[in-house]
């Protein structure tokens, strides 16, 4: 089953709008008791405006393109030019809200996972909204340490390129050590001749997506 192409609004205390990617599985059923696994998926700085076919030329939009029964909900919001997942972050939790209540999502099985831009998003919204992540994998971002106590209790995997020159390596090390020194559940990948781009190698791991249905809230 393809992914649509979808807009999101809703009432908060203020107006939201979103443009987003949902995919839906092969052998979704609505209205089927069965429920299914969410990914979020927060993309970089180069995707960033109106043309929504931008946010499938990476991570999680691409992988569904290719394979159909990608056995998660996909929801890929598209952050508006000039802004940030940081400014956007209401608007993209109304839309998670949006769909885990008209689609049959597991609200205990949510993960998230963002590139570049995306993965200082993921660090970002997992502090802000503690516990409502099952697992975050944030891939060449960084975040902010102070809010270590925030992120203890969500398990997290870290990717980043050693030889990244956009995003230093030393920002996911920053985080990842300060989390493992307060007792945080973190894992951490350096992929010692890759650059900016971890992201390919990571979505195309298989292990990751194991790794993320491993854990439930």
């Amino acid at each position: 089953m393809s992914q649509t192409v979808l807009r999101m609004e809703k009432e908060l205390k203020k107006k939201v709008q979103l443009n987003y990617l949902l995919h839906l599985p092969d052998g979704y059923e609505k209205g089927s008791p069965k429920k299914w696994p969410l990914i979020l998926f927060l993309h970089g700085a180069g995707e960033c405006g109106d043309d929504i076919e931008l946010v499938k030329i990476h991570g999680i939009p691409k992988i569904v393109e290719q394979k159909p029964d990608f056995p998660f909900v996909a929801v890929s919001p598209q952050c508006p030019a000039d802004s940030s997942w940081n400014v956007e972050q209401d608007a993209v939790m109304a839309l998670v809200d949006e769909i885990t209540a008209h689609h049959n999502v597991d609200s205990k099985r949510i993960y998230l996972t963002g590139l570049s831009m995306g993965g200082y998003g993921t660090w970002h919204l997992a502090a802000e909204y503690p516990g409502r992540f099952a697992a975050i994998a944030p891939i060449c971002g960084g975040g902010n340490p102070k809010r270590i106590n925030e992120l203890k209790g969500t398990p997290v995997w870290v990717f980043h390129g050693a030889k990244d020159n956009v995003v230093p390596l030393a920002k996911s090390e920053e985080m990842v050590s300060t989390l493992q020194a307060n007792g945080g559940d973190v894992k951490f990948t350096v992929y010692p001749d890759l650059k900016h781009n971890s992201w390919t190698t990571t979505y195309d791991n298989p292990e990751l997506y194991t790794w993320f249905l491993s854990h439930s809230i």
